[in-house]
């Protein structure tokens, strides 16, 4: 299977929590990971302003409030800790030197990007802080 493929059906109905609840969408970068990905390239690759602000964390700390469980989580909500833990778990697997990346200030584009042999792929998503 095509790693897009595979994070696409990993990653399908998924919403990081937010005002703009934006679904998850796979990308590829094909050719991309010989070279190490500073955020001048990150933001030359995602066509952002060169002055925008990057941030980089990790995955774990990117989805601590979604994928951990806690005891007032109704049914649905524990479903979608599940489908998180699940979703971390093939980014994992699939993608080395796993980084996440946020690019901008209120409107947060947020890339989780890894290497899938020669190509840099992941997925990328919008939230916005207030």
């Amino acid at each position: 299977m095509i790693i897009t493929e595979t994070l696409d059906q990993a990653s399908r109905e998924l919403l990081m929590p937010s005002e703009s609840d934006s679904p998850f969408a796979p990308f590829i970068w094909a050719g991309q990971a010989s070279e190490p990905l500073t955020p001048e390239r990150l933001l030359h690759l995602t066509e952002h302003p060169s002055d925008a602000p990057v941030e980089t964390t990790d995955l774990d700390y990117l989805f601590r409030n979604v994928a951990q469980p806690e005891e007032w989580h109704d049914a649905i909500q524990q479903a979608n800790v599940a489908k998180f833990r699940s979703l971390m778990q093939v980014l994992k697997t699939n993608l080395e030197d796993l980084h996440v990346y946020r690019i901008g200030s209120v409107e947060i584009a947020i890339y989780i990007v890894g290497k899938n042999g020669s190509d840099l792929a992941g997925l990328t998503t919008k939230v916005i802080e207030t």
